[in-house]
């Protein structure tokens, strides 16, 4: 069985653009408090409501939205933490592949130098 990891559902989330945008408009500095309308967050799509609302249920699933209720008005905001997750992996990650290109510079120096003498 394979174990669930929090990460997926970030970088599936992360994976469409169209998601990618709506996070973009929700870090903007002049998003109030208490987050942006979804009719709001629509507006620069072209695509129907029930669209944007599935795009905003994935982001709500990773973690990356939080959504309030009011009546009948919803609002959404930004919640980095899973981002911030994923790039301490891919940091981690960064590490062992510079490391490995590292290692892998320093056994071409010492081959090109033996081919020379």
């Amino acid at each position: 069985m394979v174990k669930y990891n929090p990460l997926d559902a970030t970088f599936a989330a992360l994976s469409d653009p169209t998601r990618r945008a709506i996070l973009e408009c929700l870090s903007q500095e002049n998003v109030p408090a208490a987050g942006l309308m979804v009719t709001s967050l629509a507006k620069p799509f072209d695509m129907s409501l029930p669209a944007i609302s599935k795009h905003l249920k994935v982001l709500d699933k990773a973690g990356l939205l939080v959504r309030k209720r009011d009546g009948r008005i919803h609002r959404c905001s930004l919640d980095a933490a899973p981002m911030w997750e994923a790039a301490r992996w891919i940091s981690e990650y960064r590490n062992y592949w510079e490391n490995q290109l590292g290692s892998l510079a320093g056994f071409l120096e010492t081959f090109s130098a033996r081919e020379e003498e």
